[in-house]
């Protein structure tokens, strides 16, 4: 069992930054492929960013590509967005999820990853 825990949303004006954590619990942790996804009320779940198991590889959404960063430290159990340059609409919700299938290729699908946190509200105002 993984238990996720965002932290690091808040308010910013355009052209900002934040930068996003999420803390995990689970041993096997260090194994999974992580991603980070958004959500705004009455639309659908968006993939923002994912992260293999080793760090080594990383895919984002064409919307945050040479915006945002993500990054993990297997070591402190921690998986982080940075987020720049951020626009209004990058107002949502942003979730991180944990791939617990020791998936060799890093999922922009939703549906794929099997634990999810409960969301931290990023809000950028113009």
């Amino acid at each position: 069992q993984v238990q996720l825990v965002e932290s690091g949303g808040g308010s910013v004006q355009a052209g900002g930054s934040l930068r996003l954590s999420c803390a995990a619990s689970g041993r096997s942790f260090s194994r999974y492929n992580l991603g980070w996804f958004r959500q705004v009320p009455g639309k659908e779940r968006e993939f923002v960013a994912a992260i293999s198991w080793s760090g080594g590889r990383t895919s984002y959404a064409d919307s945050v590509k040479g915006r945002f960063t993500i990054s993990r430290d297997n070591a402190k159990n921690t998986v982080n967005l940075q987020m720049n340059i951020l626009k209004p609409e990058d107002t949502a919700v942003y979730y991180c999820a944990a791939d617990a299938n020791y998936s060799g290729t890093i999922y922009s699908r939703g549906e794929v990853y099997d634990y999810w946190g409960q969301g931290t509200q990023v809000t950028v105002s113009s």
